[in-house]
């Protein structure tokens, strides 16, 4: 069992979006790591035994009761917050719907966060706001944090408003920490079945340049984002260290993206989602591949 950081032991961590594909993993991880985990959102998963609270993020009111301490039965402040809920992708309701509905709900979260002083917060960004799905060639790979984000739906639009609007809470209240993790595209062991069949046709996944994230990796993620104390805000790009196909790296980008620049030597199966900050920044090492269950 990871124990959470010494400077911060048992530390009460609300999680948004905890019955999702990402947050069941991260409650779950968080708990094991000792964390004393809150688990937010408008369903109480199917089976849990994390206290939860129904809570409806568009809602300041019900946000802040939730963190503050306020609700019946969950009377203890959070001191970070984890905040993963949204509408998950574009194209599942209408544009306006995803916009109204995620603006608000990290308004919120971040307002409430900052009203009470919590320090911490990380939160998903996505790695749609480096241009996916690619119809435009990135400008380089492996793609990374060093670009303007160039979002090309509302649901990525939103994303890159986050990463904009983290900065300025962080302008105001200098003691606050955001972290937000670009993850890529989200994946359980049982969805790994599927992964030989990409290699019939390269084009089938180059909307992510190949990429994703094992959800355990994604959560220890989160937990790196939660013991990091610098404030500020940093995004890091949170991918696995492979790509989901079975042909070299190289050889996929010479054949669906030939004119554009590699800038780096890449391993055979070295993911084109540029990792290396939160490596070297955060001290992520993603543990789990594909490759281990297929």
């Amino acid at each position: 069992m990871t124990s959470p950081s010494p400077r911060n032991p048992r530390r009460r961590v609300a999680v948004t979006g905890s019955s999702g594909k990402l947050g069941r993993t991260v409650v779950a991880h968080l708990a094991e790591s000792g964390y004393d985990v809150l688990a937010l959102d408008r369903t109480r998963p199917e089976s849990t035994t994390t206290p939860f609270v129904a809570v409806d993020l568009t809602d300041y009111g019900q946000v802040f009761e939730a963190l503050s301490g306020g609700v019946d039965e969950h009377t203890t402040p959070v001191d970070a917050v984890v905040h993963l809920a949204a509408i998950p992708a574009p194209g599942l309701t209408t544009n306006a719907a995803t916009f109204a509905n995620n603006s608000a709900a990290t308004y919120n979260v971040f307002a409430a966060a900052r009203a009470l002083k919590v320090r911490s917060v990380v939160w998903a960004s996505s790695e749609t706001v480096l241009g996916l799905p690619f119809d435009t060639p990135p400008p380089y790979v492996p793609v990374d944090e060093d670009f303007h984000p160039r979002p090309e739906s509302t649901y990525s639009l939103n994303k890159a408003l986050e990463e904009e609007m983290a900065g300025h809470f962080c302008r105001w209240d200098p003691e606050l920490t955001m972290v937000g993790l670009r993850f890529s595209n989200v994946m359980d062991v049982e969805d790994y079945a599927a992964f030989p069949s990409f290699d019939a046709d390269a084009t089938l996944r180059k909307w992510n340049l190949w990429g994703y994230i094992d959800g355990r990796d994604g959560a220890q993620a989160v937990r790196l984002g939660l013991e990091r104390t610098e404030p500020g805000v940093e995004v890091f790009v949170i991918a696995n260290a492979d790509t989901v196909m079975t042909r070299p790296s190289a050889e996929l980008v010479a054949e669906v993206f030939p004119d554009v620049e590699v800038r780096k030597e890449l391993g055979e199966h070295e993911t084109l989602l540029g990792i290396d900050k939160a490596r070297r920044v955060l001290g992520y090492d993603p543990q789990h591949s594909w490759r281990d269950h297929v």
